[in-house]
């Protein structure tokens, strides 16, 4: 007997392309590529996907070019949300519980966010023990256009990495990922803590950059993260030519003090 729903009913505002950033970087990074590719069932649930299925399909078309045989399940706590299947993606009834399907990669995107603190770890570990074998979770959160977001990687051992991906011609600095940062770390963004300082010390080499400034935010955002590394900060420097601004760094970076 499947299990009830887990969670609460959440606002469910979403969009057209609201999640193209980190769809983007789902595309092109290596353990995701890695895992789909590997999954005897390449199953995949966007988990939340509120009042309108869109990015859910948006997420489908994107990650079949991974792998074209991806099977995308979008599931929503609300049944009255609950829409019919449509471009061959499915839509279901259910919660954190993930309606016992067992996906190679699960989809949480501002859900969390509506959450108190506390609640997250709980969570996390049931989403996780819901994974296939060698499994991912991509939690995090964006605003209410897609222009800025933040994203915590997860497999069934725990958090991997901290991702901000951002519009590079409407954010002026890497701190207004603040106000998006997952519900995890939005409440520790303080001094002393360490995701307060990794943006603090964003914000320095951004500054620092500014004579690459003529050349756009793209070029300047590729110094700070050079900057960065010289410094001895765990960022990943781009290698290739990136439509967003990235800063994505290991959890180790980030873990709560």
């Amino acid at each position: 007997m499947r299990n009830a729903p887990q969670g609460e009913i959440t606002r469910g505002t979403t969009g057209i392309n609201r999640l193209r950033r980190s769809d983007r970087w789902l595309v092109h990074e290596p353990v995701v590529r890695e895992r789909l590719l590997a999954a005897a069932d390449p199953l995949v649930v966007d988990l939340g996907y509120g009042a309108s299925p869109v990015t859910t399909l948006e997420l489908a078309a994107r990650l079949r070019r991974v792998r074209a045989d991806v099977r995308v399940v979008g599931l929503e706590i609300n049944p009255d949300r609950v829409v019919p299947g449509r471009d061959g993606v499915e839509f279901a009834r259910g919660g954190f519980e993930l309606a016992g399907l067992r996906p190679v990669l699960v989809r949480a995107f501002n859900v969390l966010r509506q959450y108190p603190e506390e609640a997250v770890p709980a969570a996390w570990a049931m989403i996780q023990s819901r994974l296939a074998p060698g499994g991912l979770v991509i939690e995090g959160t964006c605003d209410e256009l897609g222009r800025r977001c933040a994203w915590v990687l997860l497999d069934a051992s725990g958090p991997r990495s901290l991702t901000l991906a951002w519009d590079p011609f409407t954010t002026d600095a890497p701190s207004r990922l603040a106000e998006r940062l997952p519900k995890s770390l939005i409440h520790r963004n303080v001094p002393g803590e360490p995701i307060h300082r990794l943006l603090v010390a964003a914000d320095r080499a951004w500054a620092a950059a500014a004579p690459l400034a003529p050349f756009g935010p793209r070029v300047r955002w590729r110094r700070a993260c050079a900057l960065l590394a010289e410094h001895g900060i765990p960022v990943r420097v781009p290698r290739r030519r990136l439509r967003d601004c990235v800063l994505h760094v290991p959890w180790s970076a980030v873990a709560a003090s």
